[in-house]
């Protein structure tokens, strides 16, 4: 039975089970020290002065760093997402003049022990004088805002637009033009552990070895070379275990520059591990955006144009890859709709929070809430039933590759699928019309029940290459060496699959290897739903090279002309004829040099590939939910709800299913929850549990999870299209649109907390 398509168990979590997983918190090195991070407590201040002396008489104390000990800073520079302007407000890894939010490095405290160093950072006496402050994105684009960056005039260091077709002639051929502003909340990741790095610096051979990057080692690795001096060659990075990514964590932030900078400066190694309440306030947040849009129709539902503005509130600095976001709204808001006609200017906007990046299905969660609010709203007022509007509004399968047009900075042509059908499937998995009878009967009864959909097209796979090398081992068994990383999605156990198909060997005879600079050569990480489709189709390449190998090898001695020898069960054997064979190991004998070249062959069995496209594949689906809004309290209950998503191939069903449960999870406490507010100070409210509300088991219903593989992609060798984001992408869409149909009020904004939407009910209930 093939591997491919079965629910092999996670490979990873037998040594999480056991209790040896290592993670950043768990290595220990000798004579380590421990650091931590004096952070700014003002959103907008100049540094007038530092004084660290009495910090460094506590008896335990190593040193403390500031800019001033670090000459020659450069910024960050940008991964991705990289529109022309936000260079200019890159962020140096520690303040040298100025600080512009609430958490940013200003000084590195090291210690003995984290306790001794938590106590010394009291002592630390920072003068600052107190700039304005602006935390509204589009106050900070008006003439009488503080400037955050000197270069960026109106806080604005970026700003596009995506056109196609001409929107002001179809609006003006509307019957129904919808006007309407949404906002999007700032949330996060906020993964169970926190970050973290060790550095050790050995002087005896000028060897670097950091543990803690994770999700992007390798360029993680490129970006420290260039901003230490220190060649790649000397800078060895460790990929430790992790506890979740989900976008926030594993980007280069000034602490993967800072701890390093320590040990080498100090000659110590240095543990760092960030607390909660530092989490909250310096990973890197998401999702705040606020959209203007009009939407165009004909009484008949067809939908002839949409027009969007866009401002996204990007924080005090540009990280790595904080224009990933905007670039994926403006590319994706039309999601699966038909729609010739389509503006919309995208605006980045600095202001003094925390800067931002992505958070799992980046800028598509936020699309997806406006269009499917938008569609409703349409319904509402043409009479029609929200399905129905779809159904008329839908890219048909025979459109397919459906080309959305080209935008500024990103390719946006979908690759296979049956958007409609995949409509039908949820809608008649769910009961759609009982359902709806279900609420109607309810609110006869007085209680406020109501039905939802949020549709989607995801994008995955992102290129633009990915590496792999495949060898045979003296023993016979397979390893992958492979440049993408785990956070948790189970991608050991998938490439472990698709490599014992390849080679005919069982899966306990694969080991992958990942995450190990000094081991693994290249490598693009793992973001964006791309680990099995870039890295598997890596992976397939470099096995198909080796399995050439291996019967070249094979047939030079058994005398067999290759093409009548077949591979099965680790073997290679001639056909017909199954004892005249030779296993993996006798064959990785025969590689050996003296065999080897003596009969002409390179040494060795191992082989690398790099799988490279500029096509993405775009999985898509549907989410539906039933839900209950107490009138009294404007609680929530979710009833029921179903995630359905094309994902191309499965390589791991269980693997899929809880993906889609995961982000689920996520999507509910986006949705319901999660928040980062902010004073008009700038001052964070969210910094710990108490305030920062994440979903429970109480808040998560079991949930329907359905995905299909009924439209592979034709970009890969492996059909396979992401399946990390089609769980969380549509939550806060289906959500409020159920929500919106148990009250009979139109949302506008999420989250969907208890006082907005008594707020809606009592101006509804107003005469």
């Amino acid at each position: 039975m093939p591997y491919i398509g079965s629910s092999v168990k996670r490979i990873e979590d037998v040594p999480l089970l056991r209790g040896i997983g290592k993670y950043v918190g768990d290595i220990r090195r000798p004579g380590m020290v421990h650091a931590a991070v004096l952070r700014s407590t003002r959103a907008h201040a100049r540094l007038a002065a530092i004084d660290a002396s009495a910090a460094l008489k506590l008896p335990g104390v190593v040193g403390v760093l500031t800019a001033a000990d670090m000459p020659g800073l450069k910024t960050i520079p940008m991964r991705t997402g990289q529109i022309d302007g936000l260079e200019r407000s890159q962020q140096t890894p520690i303040a040298t003049d100025r600080v512009r939010y609430v958490g940013e490095p200003v000084a590195v405290l090291v210690a003995r022990d984290r306790y001794v160093a938590e106590d010394a950072l009291e002592l630390v006496e920072v003068t600052y004088e107190e700039l304005p402050v602006v935390t509204d994105a589009h106050a900070a684009m008006g003439p009488d805002a503080p400037r955050l960056h000197d270069a960026v005039p109106r806080n604005v260091p970026a700003d596009f637009e995506v056109e196609r077709g001409d929107v002001k002639r179809a609006l003006a051929e509307c019957d129904l033009v919808i006007e309407e502003t949404f906002e999007t909340q700032r949330h996060g990741a906020v993964p169970l552990e926190t970050r973290g790095l060790v550095a050790e610096f050995d002087e005896t051979n000028g060897m670097l070895t950091v543990w803690g990057p994770t999700k992007m080692t390798h360029t993680n690795w490129r970006i420290l070379s260039e901003l230490s001096g220190i060649p790649q060659s000397a800078i060895h990075f460790i990929e430790p275990a992790v506890g979740g990514g989900f976008g926030g964590r594993g980007e280069f932030y000034p602490e993967d520059f800072l701890i390093p900078f320590a040990a080498k400066h100090f000659r110590q190694p240095v543990c760092w591990i960030e607390d909660r309440s530092e989490n909250l306030k310096a990973l890197n947040q998401s999702r705040e955006q606020t959209y203007r849009m009009r939407l165009g129709l004909r009484k008949d539902g067809t939908v002839l144009a949409m027009d969007a503005e866009i401002l996204f509130d990007m924080g005090g600095y540009t990280r790595t890859h904080g224009g990933v976001p905007i670039v994926a709204s403006s590319a994706m808001l039309r999601g699966p709709l038909r729609i010739e006609n389509y503006h919309c200017h995208a605006y980045c906007v600095l202001t003094n929070k925390t800067p931002v990046g992505t958070y799992r299905s980046p800028g598509r969660y936020e699309a997806n809430f406006v269009r499917e609010r938008l569609l409703d709203m349409a319904a509402h007022r043409l009479g029609l039933d929200p399905a129905e509007l779809r159904r008329r509004n839908m890219i048909r399968p025979e459109e397919m590759p459906y080309d959305h047009g080209k935008t500024p900075y990103h390719y946006t042509i979908y690759d296979s699928g049956d958007l409609p059908g995949q409509l039908e499937a949820a809608l008649d998995h769910m009961g759609y019309e009982e359902l709806q009878q279900r609420c109607t009967d309810a609110r006869a009864e007085g209680r406020a029940m109501g039905v939802g959909i949020g549709c989607f097209v995801e994008t995955s796979g992102i290129g633009p290459w990915e590496y792999a090398r495949v060898e045979v081992g003296n023993n016979g068994g397979v390893v992958l060496y492979c440049g993408i990383n785990s956070v948790g999605q189970g991608i050991a156990t998938a490439l472990s699959q698709i490599v014992a198909d390849e080679m005919c060997v069982s899966i306990d005879d694969v080991r992958v290897v990942h995450g190990d600079t000094a081991k693994v050569p290249y490598g693009n990480g793992s973001n964006a739903s791309r680990s099995t489709v870039m890295g598997g189709s890596a992976a397939v390449g470099a096995c198909r090279k080796v399995k050439d190998k291996l019967l070249r090898l094979a047939s030079a001695e058994l005398e067999i002309d290759a093409g009548d020898l077949e591979l099965a069960d680790g073997r290679i054997s001639a056909k017909g004829a199954p004892e005249r064979s030779l296993d993996f190991a006798a064959l990785a004998r025969l590689a050996l040099p003296g065999p080897a070249l003596a009969q002409g062959f390179t040494p060795g069995i191992s082989e690398e590939d790099f799988f490279a496209t500029d096509k993405r594949p775009f999985p898509y689906g549907v989410h539906v939910v039933l839900v209950e809004v107490d009138r009294e309290t404007g609680m929530i209950e979710i009833l029921d709800y179903l995630v359905m998503e094309d994902v191309g191939r499965k390589i791991n069903p269980m693997i899929v299913e809880g993906q889609m449960a995961g982000g689920l999870a996520q999507g509910i406490g986006g949705a319901l929850l999660e928040e980062f507010a902010y004073d008009e100070d700038g001052q964070p409210q969210s910094t710990s549990f108490m305030d920062y509300l994440m979903p429970t088991a109480m808040d998560v219903p079991q949930g329907q999870f359905i995905s299909t593989e009924d439209f592979p992609s034709p970009h890969n060798p492996l059909g396979v299209k992401g399946a990390g984001e089609g769980g969380i992408t549509a939550a806060g869409a289906a959500l409020a649109n159920a929500v919106s149909n148990a009250l009979g009020v139109e949302i506008t904004r999420l989250p969907l907390k208890p006082g907005y939407l008594l707020e809606l009910v009592d101006a509804k209930d107003k005469p």
